[in-house]
């Protein structure tokens, strides 16, 4: 009797190609993206949304911008922060101001004739003294007009060689440090001031818009995503059966309605727990209601969408 079937399924298969052959197992999933999500690091109103859904995009385009009004009054303050404290050490280390030091010489000058006139006062004075055509009263008078010119003399040779030092080294540090603190906030203000335009992380399709122009995006609140059409992925799910026939780096063939030929989709992932639908007891009978879900990479992810449904199955 098995002779007589076996003669039969083999004739039949000789008409009909494929006919007793086993069934190629399919595997049915769909297509997911990767998204890239655009977001101000601080709360603002959108002031423009240069990109619609659909639109292509490219790395470092900008595609949000938000109210800069106050950041751009701080990074004018923090300039003049800095060109404050520039001119503060520069003053520090080349001492007072020429017109400064040019008064202190001039009065200098003045103090110096005055000594010379003194002294010679003194010195005609002491000559009559000797002769007793005046009194001692006198010459003390004149001997303590010198000693107060010589005294004027020497403060404002004192007060010219200190305009001229530049500032000791504890006073010039201070500057220095208080200089580097004026730069450093004007580089946060200038940061705080371009992270109100927001640039797309990487190429690809603007996917959806979560604001429109005239609303305030929270601080990290996505305000676009992204999703690179070559960087596609399927997810799709294994019997518990065949599970361990599978392992990262399978090629499966991949078909879709209106999909072009030869696509192929390369395991990534896939999942060390088993996933099921409804509760399950984990008998030998209910077992084979397990799947395990899996991840793969497309090879050629032109055109495709995520959401649409494909099927995979092993290459020949």
């Amino acid at each position: 009797m098995g002779t007589v079937h076996d003669w039969f399924v083999a004739l039949i298969a000789l008409i009909i190609p494929g006919f007793g052959a086993p069934e190629v197992p399919v595997y049915n999933g769909y297509l997911e993206a990767d998204y890239v999500y655009v977001a101000p690091l601080t709360a603002g109103r959108i002031t423009r949304i240069a990109a619609d859904e659909g639109d292509r995009v490219t790395a470092g385009e900008v595609l949000v911008e938000l109210e800069s009004a106050t950041q751009k009054a701080a990074v004018q303050a923090a300039e003049a922060g800095v060109a404050q404290a520039k001119a503060n050490l520069t003053n520090l280390e080349t001492g007072s101001r020429s017109a400064e030091i040019a008064v202190i010489r001039a009065t200098l000058k003045k103090a110096e004739a005055d000594r010379a006139l003194a002294a010679a006062s003194y010195v005609r004075t002491q000559h009559l003294l000797d002769q007793g055509q005046v009194s001692a009263a006198r010459a003390d008078q004149d001997k303590a007009t010198l000693d107060s010119a010589v005294a004027q003399v020497e403060q404002l040779t004192a007060q010219l060689d200190v305009a001229q030092l530049p500032a000791r080294d504890a006073q010039r540090l201070a500057a220095e440090a208080a200089l580097a603190m004026a730069e450093a906030q004007a580089d946060a203000a200038r940061i705080g001031l371009a992270d109100r335009s927001l640039s797309a992380p990487v190429a690809g399709v603007l996917d959806r818009r979560f604001y429109d122009a005239g609303e305030v995006a929270a601080s990290g609140a996505a305000v676009l995503s992204i999703f690179q059409p070559d960087r596609i992925k399927v997810i799709f799910f294994l019997p518990e059966g065949e599970r361990a026939s599978f392992a990262p780096g399978d090629v499966l063939a991949l078909t879709c309605d209106g999909c072009g030929e030869g696509l192929t989709a390369r395991i990534t992932r896939l999942a060390a727990e088993p996933q099921y639908t409804p509760p399950i007891i984990f008998s030998r009978d209910e077992r084979g209601r397990l799947v395990f879900r899996a991840e793969a990479g497309v090879s050629a992810a032109t055109g495709l969408q995520p959401g649409q449904p494909v099927t995979l199955m092993r290459r020949p």
